[in-house]
């Protein structure tokens, strides 16, 4: 007969009575990934729509317009028509500067921007004293970060010296539109009125400095519309244009990769709970093929079966995704404290309906596709099970059956799924899904080959205990995979995310160190060099190098014009190679940092009067399609130099000293106006301050930069960093503890009766206690160990292709991360044995 839909409802409702806490034990395992996924794109999407909604804040105005060597005369009359016709803009110069603080007389490089009237257009700037920005075109006044008032032992009211121009400090800012927190750690601010600029002296010829200019339109103008009839003629004047909607645009972008980059670990976290959810639900399965064999006798179909257990399954999943979902949503309120330093917006936590349905509903889907799997078994339980139990008939009925084989296909379909739906590319999302296949594989090995190990090396002569906790390894229904692969997923993540930060860490020392000075100037002029070097020699300390620097652009190659250039290599117009301003140098020798990779260094071969020799970065090199043998063409501040490619170079960037993408023979730019960086070796802090104090009051153009003080900057920026992968390593940890319970727990039944069976056999709390001790110690040493190995695998590559950079095993933080979880495990194998130490024998036989 066949039952209607609401009696299977209301069977599997009263039969569930002696199962609920179990399977929403078991079902508990999704509910961390559920809610890394809800958190992740709840926050993501108030991010989102933060920046839509300050998208015109974040730039100051409508339209941003930058220009590279500053706005020509021609640029400025469109600014001036402009603003005539009703459109007003504000301009904005950007250059790095020492700033010396009186009385106090200390230095300290910044970042000045030099602002007209009306910026920003949107938005407001929050100082201390409250409501000062409005006064700063009213006198010689300036504004700076709070932490150049700590770093300059400086106060509101001091003078702060620019350049050759003196200031007095109105206000320190507390918060302006557009900069994450971060910006004022990388560099401090300090903000002066442009109509002052010129008396600072610092914007000279080959000065490097950043220039743009901010428009504000009506409400309701259409940007890109509006611009489009502008930009042949600023494009033509060298001007990037930048819309508010671009912008939105590329901050958009920069948070989704963000979001898809957390959200990797929510993903894992959620297949994880879903092998959780899967090995609990086999153990439960165990329990309930007599029960089902009862209700077959009743005459209930195998359908029927199915379904009452499945619709306990898909409830208590529910019941688990939506714990997921309110964790989540708790998550996302503390994801702006972590990243808040990241961001250029303040970001309103708002509910967001579509990123809690999609965790629900796919936190459900985890929680029954992998619950299937196991529950098919109960298709194939006959009456005949209720007097006669044949679980070897039950394995070889679930190896033949279809149903079996096509859950396991959507098995696999739902992790490709996912992660596709996770990647930013299809391409992208198979290979994470490879890689979790892999991961999984890897560890599943490790747990078959431990059971088959343990099978064969177990000897009479062990200690009793010992053997008897090796054997549960590979006893029936064991968890030893579940376990292991808890284990080895959580072991995985946080020693890959540590292996990683101590690694960068560790290569920004490293390349600290190699530095051969402490102290950099910049911006010494021709007639300064003899000056400062007289100093630094004054104050016995010593000069390691004194680079010349020529500022130049690319102008072609082979007698071709930079247009005509790119078209016959094949390279967009607008390629970057070809419209930067190359910072250039002159030497006749190659230097630490480089490796020369092809061709000759200078003087290997005699060229035509006027033609001279240059060697090229690799990179470049690439970019402007040029080879060995090419004669480029360089418009050094508007004299035409002629140079032929000879050799090219490999140049390690990292190192704090100065490289260069064209690097000259003396012969060639001797002439040439130029700049010069000076390194200078100081003995200590105080020295090192006491000498740009002396250089600046000197020569106010000169900026210097204190390795030590660059040091401390990347440490501030790693330890706000710090506190992120904090987060995600504890969460990693913490992803696998319902694992570990849920697969514990699955044996739960199994093991009171080995216990009881124990004691009454004469065993002891003790001996019982060490039984249970050396199967975890096993099973948490080979799953962290296994995790340890695939970190460092995934770390490697990590470091290798994506950062670049040199893998170095970290033992001791690995180590430790390994002597952590199987601390984890023994801890949470003992908690969950602890019922075995105080159950009697009529308890266990009383247990449904």
């Amino acid at each position: 007969m066949r039952a209607p839909l609401s009696t299977l409802f209301r069977l599997a409702w009263r039969e569930s009575r002696t199962a609920r806490r179990r399977l929403l034990l078991y079902m508990s395992s999704i509910s961390l990934g559920v809610a890394a996924l809800v958190a992740i794109d709840s926050f993501a999407a108030n991010v989102q729509r933060s920046i839509k909604d300050q998208s015109r804040t974040l730039m100051g105005g409508d339209l941003n317009l930058r220009a590279r060597q500053g706005f020509t005369a021609a640029a400025d009359s469109v600014l001036d028509s402009l603003a005539t016709a009703g459109y007003p803009w504000a301009k904005v110069t950007s250059f790095a500067s020492m700033a010396s603080a009186y009385p106090s007389g200390n230095t300290r490089l910044t970042q000045v921007r030099a602002v007209t009237p009306g910026f920003p257009f949107y938005g407001e700037v929050l100082t201390e004293p409250a409501g000062r920005w409005a006064e700063l075109h009213r006198g010689r006044y300036v504004m700076v970060d709070p932490s150049v008032l700590i770093g300059l032992d400086a106060q509101v009211g001091d003078s702060l010296r620019i350049g050759y121009a003196r200031f007095e400090i109105l206000a320190s800012i507390t918060n302006i539109p557009g900069d994450p927190g971060i910006a004022a750690t990388i560099g401090p601010r300090v903000f002066i009125p442009a109509r002052h600029l010129a008396e600072t002296g610092l914007i000279t010829a080959g000065a490097r400095a950043e220039y743009e200019a901010v428009l504000k339109l009506p409400e309701g103008t259409k940007t890109p519309i509006w611009v489009a009839p502008l930009r042949p003629r600023l494009e033509k004047e060298n001007i990037r244009i930048r819309t508010v909607e671009e912008r939105e645009i590329d901050l958009t972008d920069a948070i989704q990769q963000l979001a898809r980059f957390l959200s990797v670990v929510g993903l894992i976290a959620l297949l994880l709970g879903g092998i959780g959810v899967a090995s609990g639900v086999n153990a439960f399965v165990q329990r309930k093929i007599d029960t089902v064999a009862v209700l077959r006798c009743l005459g209930a179909s195998s359908a029927q079966v199915l379904t009452i257990y499945l619709v306990q399954a898909a409830a208590m999943g529910f019941v688990g995704a939506a714990v997921g979902v309110v964790l989540g949503i708790g998550i996302q309120f503390g994801l702006p404290q972590v990243l808040g330093d990241f961001l250029p917006v303040d970001v309103q936590v708002t509910l967001v309906p579509s990123a809690i349905l999609l965790g629900l509903a796919i936190g459900v889907w985890v929680a029954v596709v992998f619950a299937l799997r196991p529950l098919l078994v109960l298709r194939r339980v006959s009456p005949l099970q209720a007097i006669r139990r044949d679980d070897a008939a039950l394995a070889e009925s679930r190896r033949k059956d279809t149903a079996t084989q096509l859950t396991n296909v959507a098995l696999v379909a739902s992790v490709i799924g996912l992660a596709v739906n996770r990647a930013e590319t299809v391409p992208q999302g198979l290979l994470f899904a490879v890689g979790v296949f892999v991961s999984i594989g890897t560890l599943w090995l490790a747990a078959a080959g431990l059971a088959r190990l343990t099978r064969r090396i177990v000897a009479p002569s062990w200690p009793y205990v010992l053997r008897q906790g090796v054997a549960n390894l590979h006893r029936p229904a064991a968890q030893t995979q579940s376990v292991i692969l808890a284990l080895g997923f959580g072991s995985f993540l946080v020693t890959t995310i540590v292996l990683v930060q101590t690694n960068l860490l560790a290569q920004f020392e490293f390349t600290a160190a190699q530095s051969r000075g402490n102290l950099v100037f910049f911006d010494v002029q021709e007639d300064q060099r003899s000056g400062l070097a007289e100093l630094i020699g004054t104050a016995g300390h010593e000069i390691v190098s004194e680079t010349p620097i020529v500022t130049m652009r690319f102008a072609g190659g082979n007698g071709l014009t930079s247009e005509e250039w790119a078209e016959r290599v094949g390279i967009p117009a607008r390629n970057w190679a070809l419209r930067r301003e190359y910072r250039s140098t002159y030497r006749d020798s190659i230097v630490p940092t480089e490796t020369l990779l092809t061709g000759e260094w200078f003087g290997a071969r005699a060229l035509p009067s006027g033609v001279y020799e240059v060697s090229l970065e690799r990179d470049i090199t690439d970019e402007l399609h040029a080879a060995l043998g090419d004669t480029l063409q360089w418009d050094v501040q508007g004299v035409t130099i002629r140079a032929v490619v000879t050799s090219t170079r490999e140049v390690d960037w990292g190192r704090f000293e100065p490289n260069f993408f064209a690097v000259f023979q003396t012969a060639a730019l001797q002439g040439a106006p130029a700049q010069f960086v000076t390194i200078a070796a100081v003995s200590s802090d105080t020295a090192v301050a006491r000498l740009q104090r002396d250089a600046v009051r000197r020569y106010p153009n000169v900026s210097s930069i204190d390795l030590s003080l660059v040091r401390g900057t990347i440490n501030q920026i790693v330890s706000k960093v710090t506190l992120t992968v904090r987060f995600l390593a504890l969460f990693s940890l913490a992803m696998g503890i319902p694992v570990l319970f849920s697969a514990v727990a699955a044996t739960r039944r199994d093991r009171l009766r080995e216990g009881v069976l124990l004691k009454t056999l004469g065993a002891t709390r003790a001996q019982i206690g060490r039984i249970l001790l050396a199967e975890y110690a096993v099973l948490g040493l080979l799953g962290s160990l296994s995790g340890m190995l695939l970190a460092v695998g995934g770390a490697w590559g990590l470091i290798t292709f994506v950062f670049e950079g040199t893998f170095t095993f970290a033992a001791l933080p690995a180590l430790g991360i390994a002597g952590a979880m199987m601390a984890l495990a023994v801890s949470i194998g003992l908690l969950t044995g602890r019922d075995v130490f105080r159950e009697t024998p009529m308890a266990v036989l009383r247990e449904a």
